[in-house]
């Protein structure tokens, strides 16, 4: 296995979409490198109006998104609570398996979300 890989994130999640935007995890059947059972990394590119529907994991999980470019609203019903990004490098951190969320993009925008660990569901 190479030691060194590079590319272009944008162009992965095109060539894969039945990855849903997820570039790192242990559902990766594409590439050794980018798979694992440690964490999951995904590359999400939304456009102004993008609603996304939460639901629970199957497990526990935590999750940290981090705002790129643009503006994201992400909503916890259940606790109602918000939170907006609006600057580069905004982040929300919370447990995947314990609060159901939404999310839309208010602008165009670029999330980067890691979670961990990577498991099955």
């Amino acid at each position: 296995m190479n030691k060194v890989k590079s590319g272009n994130l944008n162009n992965l999640v095109n060539e894969h979409p039945e990855t849903k935007n997820w570039v790192v995890g242990h559902f990766i059947k594409h590439d050794d490198f980018l798979r694992t059972d440690d964490l999951e990394v995904k590359w999400a590119v939304h456009k102004k109006g993008d609603i996304k529907d939460g639901n629970l994991a199957d497990y526990s999980a935590k999750t940290l998104g981090i705002l790129i470019k643009g503006k994201f609203i992400i909503k916890f019903p259940d606790i109602n609570e918000e939170v907006v990004l609006s600057e580069t490098g905004d982040y929300i951190t919370y447990d995947n398996g314990e609060l159901n969320h939404t999310a839309e993009a208010l602008e165009d925008t670029i999330i980067l979300t890691i979670r961990w660990p990577s498991r099955p569901k």
